[in-house]
């Protein structure tokens, strides 16, 4: 007899988010792209396997591709093992491609990948331009979530 799954447990493929980006930079626009991948590494990705940390985006010969993104390899998988951090290209409308080159030169500018998730069987990447952050803005930012909570227990009535 066949065990019963797990109502709890989600089914299906697992978001890759990078909370890094949105702490480190100021996205300004994002844009969704599609991403070329081999066997193995699509069924590593699916179990959420991956790491987006020190992953950033490039344009090379009117194509875009996505840098140092991390896919482990699959445990399953025979001798036909991907390459952990190879460049692996991204699938945009060449109208796009241009458009987010031109803005990515601008002084500060940088194009950083957000999140990798499945949307009608296919993996997407969802790409930030973002302008880094100094650090007093990112203390500045903590002050206010830190405030936030604050309010949120004095509300709550735990203090």
């Amino acid at each position: 007899m066949a065990k019963k799954p797990d109502p709890n447990k989600p089914i299906g493929p697992k978001r890759v988010d990078n909370r890094r980006a949105r702490y480190d930079y100021n996205i300004l626009d994002s844009v969704e792209a599609g991403l070329v991948l081999v066997g193995s590494e699509v069924k590593s990705l699916f179990h959420g396997k991956a790491n987006l940390t020190d992953a950033y985006c490039l344009v090379r010969e009117r194509e875009m591709w996505l840098i140092s993104f991390d896919i482990e390899p699959y445990e399953k998988a025979s001798v036909f093992q991907h390459e952990r951090r190879r460049d692996r290209k991204l699938l945009m409308h060449r109208a796009q491609i241009e458009t987010y080159a031109r803005k990515a030169q601008e002084k500060g500018l940088a194009l950083i990948p957000l999140a990798v998730y499945f949307k009608n069987g296919r993996a997407k990447v969802e790409i930030g331009l973002g302008r880094g952050k100094a650090e007093y803005d990112k203390r500045d930012q903590i002050a206010a979530k830190e405030g936030r909570r604050e309010m949120d227990r004095i509300r709550a009535g735990k203090l």
